[in-house]
């Protein structure tokens, strides 16, 4: 029986309940001071305990989605995602301050032009005067004699909700990732921007310019490359910014690419969603705004706006996350546009969780760098 099957929750609520009528049961027989009767007391208030909490972990799970199965839980998942294209048109100081810089090892030492430099900046919009941490990985070849006339293409990658930008450096490892694969010849030597929506913490705005409040897409698709523009060597607009996201992250990526293809030319979404919610973690996102909402819904783009020529990523697993269907959907239709080129990482079990997108991970860092310029 699987992790997410409901015939393993229904047995561990009916051991914790007959635990807890056997403690009721046998208490009296247990209340003599003697070894055998207090060990029998301690192991049925352990077994009852251990069943409660496994009923209520495994209940959890299945509402929320964390693992796919046994292997999942356990970490034994290594299967790496594999992106299969549904189109052929798709190819294999002012505003910033950098805060604190951190070196990488490579094959040759853990010197910025062996390893690659992480550098924690602060990034302020000056459009929308919204500020937010950031890390930057700049690859080898950007401190190497050889590239000092070139740009990098970048790659915006977020977080989930509320997430950590730390988390993409130290849990998902998007910077060794990148330099490994770079290393490989898999992919070119790319920028990347680390960073979570939530830019108005603790609110989560959706990546949405909310009237009367955070303009949090207005600060991605404008401010954010103008500030990295301005202060590192990288590859102008259009054709040179991708984006990549999880989760929350996820729905951002796309809809960022889609509303804006003249400065992101591709979006993955790593188990995203494709409309905005509103519950109590984003307040009021739309104030009775028709249009936001619309604009919001990746469907209703999808149905009435022209198809925007980008190209998008989305990833699913046929077990444990809620989203297969809907992802299965969003392809089908994606793939009646004309312009639109849409690839997916369909795997065929992982929950939403970051295992889960560390074996998307390169894949999906494969497939950007195969659509970007660094031009």
């Amino acid at each position: 029986m699987g992790l997410t099957s409901k015939k393993v929750l229904c047995l561990a609520v009916a051991c914790a309940v007959l635990l807890f009528i056997g403690t009721v049961w046998l208490w009296p027989r247990l209340a003599r001071r003697n070894w055998r009767a207090v060990g029998g007391r301690v192991g049925l208030l352990l077994g009852t305990q251990l069943a409660l909490f496994a009923s209520v972990g495994l209940a959890a799970n299945q509402a929320f989605g964390f693992y796919a199965g046994w292997a999942d839980l356990f970490g034994q998942e290594k299967d790496q995602g594999v992106v299969v294209d549904h189109t052929g048109r798709g190819g294999p100081g002012g505003p910033l301050e950098v805060l604190a810089t951190a070196g990488m090892r490579g094959a040759g030492g853990s010197t910025p032009r062996t390893g690659g430099q992480i550098q924690k900046v602060d990034i302020i919009g000056r459009t929308t005067h919204i500020a937010t941490p950031a890390y930057v990985y700049l690859p080898p070849e950007y401190f190497q004699a050889r590239y000092r006339a070139r740009t990098f293409p970048v790659a915006v990658v977020l977080t989930g909700y509320p997430g950590t930008a730390q988390a993409l450096v130290t849990k998902l490892h998007y910077p060794r990732t990148a330099g490994e694969l770079a290393r490989e010849g898999r992919m070119q030597p790319m920028v990347l921007v680390m960073l979570r929506p939530t830019v108005a913490p603790p609110r989560d705005t959706e990546c949405v310019d909310i009237p009367g409040g955070p303009q949090t897409e207005t600060f991605f698709a404008k401010d954010l490359p103008d500030a990295l523009l301005a202060h590192y060597r990288v590859a102008g607009k259009p054709g040179g910014w991708g984006i990549i996201g999880d989760s929350t992250g996820g729905y951002c990526a796309l809809k960022l690419a889609m509303h804006h293809p003249g400065v992101y030319a591709a979006g993955a979404g790593l188990s995203p969603y494709y409309k905005a919610p509103v519950d109590p973690t984003t307040g009021d996102l739309f104030h009775g705004n028709k249009g936001l909402r619309d604009r919001a819904d990746l469907w209703w783009c999808l149905n009435h706006l022209p198809a925007p020529d980008t190209s998008l990523l989305v990833t699913s697993s046929r077990i444990g996350e809620s989203d297969y269907k809907a992802t299965l959907k969003f392809i089908q239709r994606v793939e009646a546009a004309k312009l639109t080129r849409i690839s997916s990482i369909i795997l065929e079990s992982g929950g939403h969780n970051f295992n889960t997108w560390r074996r998307e991970i390169p894949a999906t860092l494969q497939w950007i760098s195969g659509r970007l310029s660094d031009r």
